[in-house]
């Protein structure tokens, strides 16, 4: 993929970079954001973004606000691919995109993203290791690594990552047991025929999809984040079997959906993001989280810059303010991951420990969660090192989404 040139100056080097990093880089947000606003006049800037409903929460954005100096801000929820349908259309109402990592490229090829530079981000400085080298278990390009960076030299980013985790299997545990649960074959299992769930995107499913065929023996997929047209044929004709024999309760798009699907029973095993199981539990209801087999679905999610923003400070300050450590605590609270360390210095200490240490959760019960208990799958550390793929583009994007089409309305 050709590197875009950039759009923008390099923030460094202008006089109003250099003023706010000389006061306010490398210390907490307020005091960066303070000098952010005195240098960029960021009260006359606007800040849109559009995300899924995950990162775009009203709370965060005011908070934002409050201590960013921008002089407005709004975010529009939508589902992934409504979003990519809206930029790649023309939209000039936004200025970012917090978006997957594995979709920056329908933003870079058709000449929407504008890089980000690192030396714009002062709290880049405390980026986990997962952002800054490739694993050897995989290729650069089937990798979060190789979806970030817009330069070899690793100075500028095409999105800044915000948010990360390792997606699994969602069960109800008075309907299903653990060992039933701990493989993603399980969501076509006959045995729950009528009550199991799956995403609608298909850059989640289809790879799901494969790992489940993997295991049954009827393919053998080395990387099922980028399979073949041959390899999309034969899971969509085994999806299509699936559905019309009523696999499947109803097939999800939005978090809340999927939240209430699992509340009510409707579904028993779905494909699932954390959050939305512990969502759950916090109503009082039974779910759980498996330790698929297999291992997890890793995926990263951000901020890109677009092209039509005329807002690009407030772009930068929005991302920087995500690495800051509050809105991550949010987030974190819910189930994700933040890419930064920072982090662990804007959670309670015991709190830390329980989401991204695997330790047991100590204190009266909070949403679900009791005394003793430990994180479904453990520690950050034992989470990550259990991935059997990470989200990517495929190179057979176009074929996959359209025979994805078929399946839909099968």
């Amino acid at each position: 993929m050709d590197l875009m040139k950039s759009t923008r100056r390099n923030v460094l080097k202008s006089t109003a970079g250099a003023i706010a990093l000389a006061a306010g880089g490398g210390t907490p947000f307020l005091k960066s954001s303070i000098a952010w606003a005195k240098a960029n006049d960021l009260a006359k800037q606007k800040l849109s973004t559009i995300g899924v409903s995950v990162s775009v929460q009203e709370r965060i954005l005011s908070a934002f606000k409050a201590e960013s100096g921008v002089g407005a801000v709004s975010g529009t929820t939508a589902t992934f691919p409504d979003a990519q349908t809206r930029i790649l259309s023309g939209s000039t109402e936004y200025d970012c995109w917090e978006t997957m990592g594995e979709r920056v490229p329908a933003l870079v090829s058709t000449s929407n993203a504008v890089p980000i530079e690192i030396s714009a981000i002062p709290h880049w400085r405390d980026i986990r290791e997962t952002f800054l080298k490739p694993d050897p278990k995989f290729s650069p390009d089937a990798q979060v690594f190789g979806q970030i960076w817009a330069d070899k030299a690793q100075t500028k980013l095409w999105m800044v990552p915000t948010i990360y985790n390792f997606d699994s299997v969602g069960y109800n545990p008075d309907a299903v047991a653990a060992e039933e649960a701990g493989s993603w074959a399980a969501i076509f299992d006959e045995k729950w025929k009528g009550r199991s769930g799956l995403n609608t995107d298909p850059l989640m499913a289809m790879g799901e999809a494969l790992l489940a065929m993997n295991t049954t023996g009827l393919l053998e997929v080395k990387n099922p984040g980028n399979p073949s047209k041959k390899q999309i044929d034969e899971a969509i004709k085994f999806l299509i079997s699936k559905k019309k024999g009523r696999q499947f309760r109803a097939l999800w798009g939005d978090f809340g959906e999927l939240v209430n699907y699992l509340a009510s029973g409707e579904i028993v095993i779905s494909d699932a993001w954390q959050p939305a199981i512990m969502a759950v539990r916090a109503q009082g209801k039974p779910a759980r989280y498996a330790i698929p087999k297999e291992g997890y679905r890793a995926w990263a999610y951000g901020v890109s810059q677009l092209k039509v923003s005329r807002n690009p400070e407030a772009v930068l300050a929005y991302a920087d303010y995500w690495l800051s450590g509050p809105p991550s605590a949010v987030v974190s609270e819910q189930g994700y991951y933040s890419p930064t360390r920072t982090i662990k210095n804007a959670m309670k200490p015991e709190k830390y420990a329980f989401w991204y240490e695997g330790k047991s959760w100590i204190g009266p019960p909070e949403r679900g969660i009791v005394e003793g208990e430990v994180r479904d799958g453990g520690s950050l550390e034992a989470r990550s090192s259990h991935v059997a793929f990470w989200h990517q583009w495929p190179d057979e994007y176009d074929y996959l989404v359209q025979r994805w089409d078929e399946f839909l309305t099968a």
